[in-house]
């Protein structure tokens, strides 16, 4: 097995924490990348620090300079970088109306902004070896819009979206692009209910104001009965890693609760997608 140099991000918690151990226990070579690793994260970013192959990054994957800083760290030590994960993702919750701007704009900066501006640093690189891979982490709600994660789900639409392209537009550069879409797991993440910001406008949503609760409640008895396990996520990145260049997927589902209709979609989609980048000319593009 060639050892590959990899950049995560989000590694403080959930999927990103999981991923680290399981991808440097594979002998690859870990950078793994959190904000405030000498405050609210210092333990997390020891504990890492600690496992052979990791090397711990404090990264602020919204600033452009914090990530520049991180990628040119990594070539200066490496020379390379093989593989990123784009895996850091913020919620927020709550009817559409209640989500100001500033709500919507902090989501797209993290879901969105967040991965394009690792993933520029890092192509000059790729491009120059003519190998690489991307992942980026959406969620099966990057198919399907569901009530009251509505600004969540358009941020994770925009990932989709991003990635879906780059996938055709790089892979003839040696460069593969994957998405990895997990379902519901008890991480972190999952646990916190943000809630957007205005308040004001719920009195005119009384007559649905039930419906999130039962959401929540439907959707806690499903994790009891089926008991996803945040690890299978982390098993399928490091699949994807090891997987063989040109050949990966374009998307993996990870939803043992809901991820039937999710793979349903992405099959019709992928066999209209083909027929029109045929029509328009781009079939040569195709997998």
């Amino acid at each position: 097995m060639n050892s590959k140099i990899v950049l995560i991000t989000g590694t403080n918690s959930g999927f990103g924490w999981l991923t680290v151990h399981s991808v440097a226990a594979m002998g690859h070579r870990v950078y793994a990348a959190m904000r405030d690793t000498k405050g609210k994260n210092a333990e997390k970013a020891s504990a890492l620090s600690k496992l052979d192959n990791v090397t711990v990054l404090d990264v602020a994957i919204s600033q452009d300079e914090s990530v520049k800083q991180a990628v040119d760290q990594v070539i200066a030590a490496e020379g390379r970088i093989d593989v990123i994960v784009n895996n850091a993702g913020f919620s927020i919750n709550g009817v559409a109306e209640s989500f100001t701007t500033t709500d919507v704009q902090s989501l797209f900066d993290i879901n969105v902004i967040a991965p394009w501006r690792l993933i520029k640093q890092v192509l000059p690189t790729m491009r120059q070896q003519q190998d690489g891979l991307i992942i980026n982490v959406t969620s099966g709600f990057g198919r399907f819009s569901f009530p009251f994660a509505v600004m969540y789900g358009a941020s994770k639409f925009g990932l989709e979206g991003l990635s879906e392209g780059l996938h055709y537009e790089l892979k003839p550069l040696g460069i593969d692009v994957a998405i990895v879409e997990p379902g519901a797991f008890p991480t972190e993440m999952q646990q916190k209910h943000n809630l957007a910001s205005d308040l004001s406008v719920l009195e005119g949503y009384q007559a649905i104001a039930a419906i999130p609760n039962n959401m929540f409640a439907a959707l806690g008895q499903l994790m009891q009965e089926v008991k996803p396990d945040p690890q299978d996520v982390a098993n399928a990145i490091v699949q994807l890693i090891e997987s063989e260049q040109g050949k990966r997927p374009l998307r993996t589902v990870v939803d043992p609760i809901t991820g039937k209709f999710v793979e349903e979609t992405n099959r019709a989609v992928a066999a209209q997608y083909a027929q029109g980048l045929q029509l328009f000319g781009m079939g040569e593009l195709l997998d």
